[in-house]
């Protein structure tokens, strides 16, 4: 009788988080995230004019929320400045309830923008707009701290000094634990065993003492209420997803992996309505708290960007009042050694400027003034996406070329035009035939030429025009497969007769 062979065991495939190692530094990344979270929850809140609370709400469930549903782990989504910016009129006019309800609404045009493949259109942000966009978002950050170490007692600027001393020194001694974390501990227990007088995080606002709780917006379910609170939806909903989509291709770009973008875009949603319904102020993704969880700490998990949530609510109800001490130039180093660290400083190197074309400069510097000037990211980068559509949209309109021969018993020309036809290299096509003295049969060979669009359709029915009225025949030839189909449905039907 055969001997049965034994069974076999299916062996579970353990998540990678799960590895101590990493699970250390996952947690230390949360933790210092949400340290670094609870100030600037704070003064988004003062910047949409509602209570600490509910920006410090919005941050914990949008966390907490988008590391189960986003697109790009370890990606840190928070209340930000860029939604208070846009949400604060609203807010001031017409009160609380109508923000929450406009971030609930929001969050579903998020949805459905990423049900749509919005996501698909970061293909078309250049590289020098993305450099640009990062250059800028470290001179924000920057900016952003300026404030804290302007007319503030003398011991601020030693305790900045030695912070950043701690961040750039510690790590050549051990990695265990993440640097910012151990200088943002020292200089809280240096200033409250001194008794040194100076700004700390509770003097931003009072922190909750208890978790939030879900609700209905408090709002007229009406027609006139959708009318308010829609254009700030839609503003919000398109700023957020255009700040989201751009950290996640940052960090792709850092860590060396693809995430989800499309998943990103419906999850950025998702948190939204959760947040709307918990009190939050509505939020999207954090660059500069991404930074600290991905550059700084190393973290590359959703379990980071779940624990910073976690830890922000735990730090704010149950160990409220230590929170409280923390020295703000603790923080304040933190956020200059992360805006040293995104800046891209190779982009401005004479050498690499030197070799960059100006077109590709100029594209960084507008992106970057933009930015500055409106402390608007997704101003930025539409302007910048457009500047450099622009330049491109020069720079080949000059590779159409026409060239002519004529028939050595002088009965045909012949013009073979090369490159790519659209709007901007087709305008001057009409210009380049001699209509007058050429021949009765004019060719016109097509066979390294692309027509992209209906202008340089228009082009060629303009030179077919010219030369009927001197009695002169037109034949185009060479046309490939897509261009011969788009101008035998348009040749003739783009002027009225």
């Amino acid at each position: 009788m055969p001997s049965s062979a034994p069974p076999t065991r299916l062996r579970a495939v353990r998540p990678t988080w799960l590895s101590p190692k990493v699970l250390r530094t996952e947690v230390l990344a949360g933790l210092v995230v949400a340290l670094a979270l609870i100030p600037e929850a704070i003064s988004f809140s003062i910047i949409a004019d509602v209570d600490p609370a509910v920006g410090l709400f919005a941050s914990f469930t949008m966390a907490v929320t988008i590391a189960i549903v986003g697109g790009r782990p370890a990606m840190i989504s928070a209340a930000t400045g860029a939604i208070a910016l846009v949400i604060a009129p609203l807010n001031r006019e017409h009160g609380l309830g109508y923000l929450i309800a406009a971030v609930i609404l929001g969050g579903a045009v998020q949805i459905v923008l990423g049900a749509l493949g919005v996501a698909k259109l970061m293909r078309f942000v250049p590289r020098s707009v993305m450099v640009g966009f990062v250059n800028a978002l470290a001179i924000l950050i920057f900016m952003a701290q300026v404030p804290e170490m302007h007319d503030v007692p003398w011991a601020v600027y030693p305790l900045i000094a030695g912070g950043l001393a701690l961040m750039v020194l510690f790590p050549k001694v051990s990695k265990v634990v993440p640097a910012p974390l151990v200088s943002i501990t020292i200089l809280t227990v240096i200033t409250v065993a001194a008794g040194i007088a100076v700004p700390t995080v509770g003097d931003k606002g009072e922190l909750p003492s208890a978790l939030p709780v879900p609700g209905l917006p408090d709002v007229p379910f009406t027609f006139e209420t959708l009318k308010i609170i829609a254009p700030y939806a839609l503003a919000m909903a398109l700023v957020g997803l255009m700040e989201s989509l751009m950290t996640a291709k940052l960090v792709d770009d850092i860590t060396d992996t693809r995430s989800n973008k499309t998943r990103e875009s419906i999850g950025q949603g998702v948190a939204n309505i959760v947040t709307g319904f918990f009190g939050g102020m509505g939020g999207c993704a954090m660059i500069g708290q991404t930074m600290i969880n991905v550059k700084v700490s190393g973290a590359r998990t959703r379990l980071s960007t779940f624990l910073a949530g976690a830890f922000l609510m735990v730090l704010c109800v149950v160990f409220g009042p230590v929170v409280s001490d923390i020295p703000m130039a603790a923080l304040v180093a933190v956020m200059v050694m992360v805006s040293v660290a995104t800046f891209d400083w190779h982009s401005i190197a004479p050498k690499t400027l030197k070799r960059m074309p100006a077109g590709e400069i100029t594209v960084m510097v507008v992106t970057v003034a933009c930015v500055v000037a409106t402390h608007n990211l997704a101003i930025g980068v539409v302007v910048g996406s457009l500047t450099a559509m622009v330049i491109f949209a020069r720079r080949v309109a000059h590779l159409a070329e026409v060239t002519g021969v004529v028939d050595p018993d002088g009965k045909q020309a012949v013009y073979a035009v090369t490159g790519e036809l659209f709007f901007a290299s087709s305008n001057d096509l009409v210009y380049r035939f001699d209509y007058k003295n050429d021949p009765d049969d004019v060719v016109i060979d097509l066979s390294d030429a692309h027509i992209w669009d209906a202008s340089s359709v228009a082009a060629l029915d303009a030179v077919e025009t010219k030369y009927a009225v001197y009695g002169k025949k037109v034949t185009i030839i060479g046309l490939n497969e897509p261009s011969a189909k788009f101008h035998g449905n348009l040749s003739g039907e783009l002027t009225s007769h």
